[in-house]
């Protein structure tokens, strides 16, 4: 169930959205050792964002997996999040924040009920 959600106020159009949406997928799912079938990315274009006091490019993204994260898989995630926004989005890593979450499976819920 790793899910993960990104924000930018950089605004996205279709195409760009539909390959982040791909690269990010492939990259979790293998990053945290999960299904691709398992794994939910949301991308927020055009948010407005202020970092370090500008709107330049920036994005914020939170990540939320029952288990598979630790320090290194968080720092792997980091860099190759990074990495996807700044070639499709131009926006450097310095402008880019990601949160982890460990969830415990009674507090997820899917298809009418909790893992």
């Amino acid at each position: 169930m790793p899910t993960l959600n990104l924000f930018t106020n950089v605004p996205v159009d279709a195409v760009i959205a539909s390959d982040i949406l791909k690269d990010a997928t492939k990259a979790v799912a293998k990053t945290i050792g999960k299904p691709e079938s398992y794994v939910m990315v949301l991308l927020n274009g055009g948010v407005p964002i202020a970092f370090a006091g500008t709107e330049e490019a920036a994005a914020y993204g939170e990540l939320i997996s029952i288990g598979g994260l630790s320090p290194s898989v968080n720092g792997k995630l980091s860099s190759i999040i990074a990495e996807i926004l700044q070639t499709k989005l131009s926006i450097d890593s310095s402008r880019f924040y990601i949160k982890f979450y460990d969830a415990q499976r009674p507090f997820v819920g899917f298809n009418g009920s909790t893992f």
